[in-house]
């Protein structure tokens, strides 16, 4: 709960100006709570380590589970698969170009206006005006047209097939809807007036790098959650986190970059607290650049894949919560389960490879050298997660055994995510994108610069264009049998070059108050699903 503070006559004018300026951007239906019918009068404090920022859900400044607090799309992605939104059901044509979806008529955004195939279509253009900014999704570019074909029913038409479209339009950004309201000048490219939705909270306040509140949205198509409010602070620090937590001033730490392994662990045995992790979501590892010098090399880079023990970093830095990972993505991740072998851990082999490269230790200075080139590498890391100071620590002494020099170089997360896109680094600590978007939207970022790090990393590699060729190919073929051999080439050829070292498969964390009930996971990890808990 947020407790104000009234102070005295000379600054309440400043106050509700403040508010006032606060109300354009929020759902403004503070009322709700008492409007809505058969609804648990419970609330649950959240913390985050930066602030919502801006909820545009057509861009991407914001957090993933605000966004996906207010914001919904034509279908919504499950455990179970795709479920239907604010389309209640579609239909496919026989050559996959063609996708009718019928939406549903009782429908309002929570500032009032009605939803329907005309708001789609807008929200859309608003979208396609954009479209260099979400290159990372081949629908965008693949899409030739989309209509409001009568008032409930909306149709998009590709220009190839492309196998993965439900699940684009189901991710929780950019494809969401935001009220015309919202718009300015009938774009939200540059910005828009307001956060409304048709999702099942609105904001009611935001005080900026301190806290947001979101309560019900009166106006849901749906059923109403049990939790009424939802308050999230903002603590950078883990330390602090963690106290806040345990001084009862937040009720659940969520995520796996807000909560470190041994401190998951610890709390876990308070019976104060309950803890629950996800089945692997995504994996963890190091993106090393083949443009540069030293790394262009490919024994380099197998080399370091060798340094790497992955079972020890999953026992040591994640006491076991984690599982090693030996490839790219893991097995159960779609078109994924074939077989490559894991590169061992072994300094003798590492060090085979660099001395028949011509990579000889320097005995004054303990490092490698070859033709007045030093073995020395940058490695940049986003402070924001917890556990990645540790890990580049581990990283550097391991390398180290075998001669090669790693200068380590922290940054913010936001900082560190522009110098991805940017391919202004040697090697960077990164993660696959996780369910859903693993493997295709991650492939797709593969092929387009300045999306995240994979077009610069890969940009070395002989067979690039080949690459990039067969990864469109799979997207857009609709032969399962000719996919799956496209995608096997396109994994084994990544593994055999060592632009990714996998480190582990990352697993989502949650430690909450033991009365609240029914904490789940998404499939995306950034997401929160609040509307399925309560308290009891």
């Amino acid at each position: 709960m947020v407790y104000r503070k009234w102070m005295i006559l000379p600054f309440v004018l400043f106050i509700v100006a403040g508010f006032i300026v606060t109300s354009m951007f929020v759902g403004g239906n503070s009322e709700s709570v008492e409007k809505a019918d058969n609804v648990n009068i419970s609330e649950i404090v959240h913390v985050n380590f930066r602030d919502t920022r801006d909820l545009n859900p057509h861009l991407y400044g914001g957090e993933f589970f605000a966004q996906n607090l207010v914001f919904e799309g034509l279908v919504m992605i499950t455990s179970e698969g795709i479920k239907p939104c604010l389309a209640k059901s579609w239909n496919i044509s026989e050559n996959g170009l063609v996708y009718t979806f019928y939406l549903r008529e009782d429908v309002t955004f929570s500032d009032g206006y009605r939803w329907n195939a005309k708001v789609a279509e807008d929200n859309f253009r608003a979208l396609h005006k954009n479209k260099d900014r979400h290159g990372w999704l081949e629908s965008i570019r693949l899409t030739e047209s989309f209509t409001a074909v009568e008032d409930y029913i909306f149709e998009i038409r590709l220009k190839k097939p492309y196998y993965p479209l439900l699940t684009d339009l189901g991710v929780t950004r950019p494809y969401r809807f935001i009220s015309p309201n919202c718009f300015i000048d009938g774009n939200t490219k540059e910005g828009v007036n307001g956060y409304i939705g048709t999702g099942k909270y609105v904001i009611t306040e935001h005080k900026i790098d301190q806290y947001t509140v979101f309560e019900i949205n009166r106006n849901y198509w749906g059923e109403l959650p049990e939790i009424k409010m939802i308050t999230t602070k903002v603590i950078p620090d883990n330390q602090s986190r963690l106290m806040a937590l345990e001084n009862s001033e937040i009720d659940m730490i969520y995520g796996s970059a807000l909560i470190d392994a041994d401190s998951f662990l610890r709390l876990s045995k308070d019976d104060r607290y309950k803890t629950k992790l996800s089945p692997p979501l995504s994996t963890r590892m190091f993106l090393l650049n083949t443009v540069n010098p030293v790394l262009s090399e490919l024994a380099v880079r197998q080399a370091i894949n060798h340094l790497i023990n992955r079972e020890e970093i999953s026992e040591e830095i994640f006491n076991g919560l984690e599982e090693p990972a030996n490839t790219l993505f893991a097995k159960t991740i779609p078109y994924c389960n074939i077989d490559l072998e894991p590169y061992e851990y072994s300094v003798e082999i590492a060090k085979k490879k660099l001395d028949n490269a011509g990579w000889i230790i320097n005995e004054k200075t303990g490092i490698r050298e070859k033709d007045g080139m030093v073995l020395k590498a940058r490695l940049h890391y986003n402070t924001d997660n917890v556990v990645n100071k540790t890990l580049v620590e581990y990283f550097q002494n391991e390398l180290a055994k075998c001669g090669i020099k790693i200068n380590l170089f922290s940054e913010e997360k936001q900082v560190h995510v522009d110098r991805m896109k940017n391919g202004d680094f040697d090697i960077i600590t990164f993660a696959t994108l996780g369910e859903p978007y693993d493997p295709h939207s991650y492939m797709t970022n593969m092929r387009i610069p300045g999306v995240y790090g994979d077009y610069h990393a890969q940009s070395g590699l002989a067979d690039k264009a080949k690459l990039d060729e067969s990864i469109l190919s799979a997207l857009t073929i609709t032969d399962e049998e000719k996919r799956q051999k496209l995608y096997t080439y396109i994994l084994s050829y990544l593994h055999k070059e060592a632009v990714y070292v996998p480190l582990t498969y990352q697993r989502n964390r949650a430690v909450f108050k033991k009365d609240i009930k029914n904490v789940t996971f998404n499939p995306c990890m950034e997401e929160i699903p609040f509307g399925k808990m309560n308290r009891k």
